[in-house]
């Protein structure tokens, strides 16, 4: 299929073929028919691509800071090729999308194959939506009105906020297309009102429906002129649509506000804010977010959790049929703001002079095609036939673009097919690495008999179902951490991966080649290689202390949700614990952990384990969210027959009484070029597994056992 994307390193709006998104549990599978471009928003973003870093770095300061603590943290170039990674991400635009649903995924029940709906969709052929995010068009509506529907419940947000009554005087500032619909709305709320802007065609429009207007380009001074119609009492509300990179707007609408009048922001503008101008009045302000309650919910928008009507009278999708209702009803009149209908593949129409177009809106046409959209496509003609070490790998996420597949560069692996859920990253990694195939049907991985290696990356919730289906067909697996979120995942993991294991007690690869591998790569690191290599496989008894100042993380981030992510003790600090029981040279026996706070909760982030090992080898894994970003993320301190060894971050170890040790001084080096390049050569020529099942499965059970230890208070042994 087609979908309009913008890059961020070359600035180039581009149409470019992506496999067909699926369609997933809880969301609908819509064909778009209509999508309107969003010519303020998606101006912003084709401009913010065309600047150059430093223009770029002038607009994100707070992620320039970002940048300046990862560069103390982990060196320049590594956080240069972070940087360059992210920009070449390309960028889906759109947000307002009509269509009709060709596929219903599991729970939902309030849509069907065939209904007309809008959405918050790209400018895609087809979206795969959460039902939240979706809503049925009315029969007396035009697929081109119907777009109006999200862009317009933007606006709707704004006054909701701006909670006007009958009488009231609301100030628009900015009569582009949020303005005038904004204008529109409140018209029919019964408010009086004044439209802002300076461009006359815009304004002519707004004076038809019974807009005051005001241009400032023509000399009129905003500030006096609403004190002049409002005879000197100010207006009692002031919602700004604009864009700007000034604070004369802010500043105009705190001037211009009666006392005690609400301020609303819908658009982007500079907010250096005078406290003395709010202060005198006692101004309300508040930023309007999107399309309303919902919006960034992860509950809400992506697990089809809605708020209770009666606590939460609009949500998003209430505001979407809202809308909708008043464009039916004839209360809300857009046709006469279409400035053209182009066609998909005439995009360049639009975005070529998207920065000068004075057009209002413009919609994107679609042409009819099947209900059978091609979940796959080609993007290298190569062959595979008779060749080990074919991958094929499912997720295409941060840590695929930006660890994993340029730590496979040159290693001898295959590369045939890569799958994500919505196909634009897996088509831009399959171009830019080489692979065959882009998909967003993993089964398509899983069902090619030339693919013998599988690699997931994708989120932790599904690590466990999709290690199962690729051991079931046949496949050698990989698996970045966790192995599985609990105990009954493990379970089920392990009863397949044994059903064709040889006898206990042998570590090779199974009889029909197939292996269980999980991404443990701190133990691959030339670091630990260098620890290891001094103590020796049977190192006695020794002690580890392991510290990782792993960073804050917002709780509704999905790697705290224990549902998805595991929390970061599963999730994460599993990392080093497989690195203890590595340099332990012994399984883990027992477990236990505590965790800041006086009551912490099952997904801490906060936390020290103890482990005992069976060889009487002590650990204790420090893992830590509330550190300093400017401080080594990782340490690791192994004390061994009177001798230390001190990892720094990766970078330098230095060892204290151990003869002939040569302290190292590296690049930050976490092992995963060492990793992937072992696992591709072990899969081509056979021998023992990477990591020992055996150990695999007791790191995982350690992870178990150290939140059970947390809820329970007390050690716990691990089977």
């Amino acid at each position: 299929m087609k979908q309009i994307l913008q890059s961020f390193k070359t600035g180039a709006t581009t149409l470019e073929e992506v496999p067909s998104p699926i369609v997933s549990r809880g969301n609908v599978l819509i064909q778009t028919t209509r999508s309107l471009v969003s010519l303020g928003t998606e101006r912003m973003l084709v401009e913010f691509g065309k600047s150059n870093l430093i223009s770029k770095a002038r607009q994100q300061p707070d992620k320039v800071k970002m940048i300046m603590d990862k560069i103390k943290a982990e060196g320049l170039l590594p956080t240069l090729e972070t940087v360059f990674n992210k920009l070449e991400q390309p960028l889906p635009l759109g947000y307002c999308n009509v269509g009709r649903i060709i596929g219903v995924g599991e729970g939902v029940s309030e849509f069907a194959i065939g209904d007309r709906v809008a959405s918050n969709g790209q400018h895609a052929e087809i979206v795969n939506i959460p039902k939240n995010l979706v809503a049925k068009v009315p029969e007396n509506i035009s697929d081109e009105e119907a777009s109006f529907t999200v862009i317009g419940s933007i606006g709707l947000q704004g006054i909701r906020l701006c909670n006007p009554t009958f009488g009231e005087t609301i100030v628009v500032t900015g009569l582009g297309l949020i303005g005038l619909l904004t204008a529109q709305m409140l018209i029919a709320n019964g408010c009086r009102v004044i439209g802002i802007d300076i461009d006359n065609s815009k304004c002519a429009i707004a004076e038809k429906w019974g807009v005051h207007t005001i241009n400032p380009s023509e000399g009129s001074d905003p500030v006096k002129s609403v004190m002049e119609i409002t005879e000197g009492i100010g207006a009692d509300g002031v919602i700004i649509t604009a864009s700007a990179k000034n604070n004369r707007i802010i500043s105009e609408a705190a001037q211009m506000s009666r006392k005690r009048g609400r301020i609303i922001l819908v658009g982007v503008i500079s907010l250096d804010i005078n406290r003395s101008e709010f202060y005198e009045k006692e101004l309300t302000f508040q930023v309007s977010c999107s399309y309303g309650p919902g919006r960034y919910d992860e509950s809400y928008e992506n697990k089809g959790i809605d708020y209770p009507l009666p606590f939460v009278r609009w949500t998003e999708k209430r505001n979407f049929e809202a809308i909708l209702d008043s464009i039916s009803s004839g209360k809300l009149i857009v046709k006469e703001l279409i400035t053209e209908v182009v066609d998909l593949d005439d995009y360049k129409n639009i975005y070529g002079n998207i920065g000068s177009s004075n057009a209002i809106a413009s919609i994107l046409k679609y042409s009819e095609k099947d209900d059978n959209p091609e979940n796959t496509i080609i993007v290298n003609d190569s062959k595979f036939s008779g060749t080990k070490a074919v991958l094929g790998i499912i997720g295409a996420g941060n840590f695929t673009k930006m660890t994993m597949l340029p730590a496979l560069k040159g290693s001898v692996a295959s590369l045939k097919t890569i799958a994500s859920l919505e196909g634009v990253e897996s088509a831009t990694l399959a171009k830019k690495f080489g692979f065959a195939n882009s998909t967003t049907d993993y089964k398509t991985i899983l069902n090619d008999v030339e693919v013998d290696t599988v690699i997931i990356t994708t989120r932790h919730n599904s690590h466990a179902q999709l290690v199962t289906e690729s051991l079931q067909a046949g496949k050698h697996t990989f698996v970045e951490k966790p192995l599985a979120l609990n105990n009954e995942q493990l379970t089920k993991i392990l009863e397949t991966y044994n059903s064709t294991a040889l006898p206990a007690g042998r570590q090779k690869q199974k009889a029909n080649g197939q292996s269980l591998t999980v991404g443990f790569n701190r133990r691959f690191s030339p670091h630990i290689q260098a620890i290891k290599k001094a103590i020796g496989d049977k190192p006695g008894q020794l002690n580890v202390v392991a510290t990782m100042n792993a960073g804050f993380i917002p709780s509704n981030v999905w790697v705290h949700d224990l549902q998805v992510g595991g929390g970061r003790i599963i999730g994460e600090a599993c990392h080093y614990i497989d690195l203890c029981v590595y340099l332990a040279g012994s399984e883990i026996s027992s477990v236990c952990m505590n965790s800041m706070g006086k009551n912490p909760q099952e997904n801490t982030d906060n936390a020290s384990i103890l482990l005992k090992f069976k060889n009487g080898s002590n650990a204790v894994v420090n893992y830590f969210a509330n550190g300093a970003k400017s401080y080594s993320k990782e340490k690791v301190d192994v004390f061994s027959q009177e001798q230390v060894f001190t990892m720094d971050n990766f970078r330098t170890t230095k060892a204290f009484g151990a003869k002939g040790f040569k302290n190292m001084k590296t690049k930050m080096d976490k092992g995963h070029k060492a990793q992937f390049h072992e696992y591709v050569k072990r899969i081509k020529e056979g021998g023992e597994p990477l990591i020992p099942i055996n150990e695999i499965v007791n790191v995982t059970k350690a992870s178990f056992a150290a939140i059970q230890s947390l809820k329970e208070n007390r050690w716990v042994e691990v089977e």
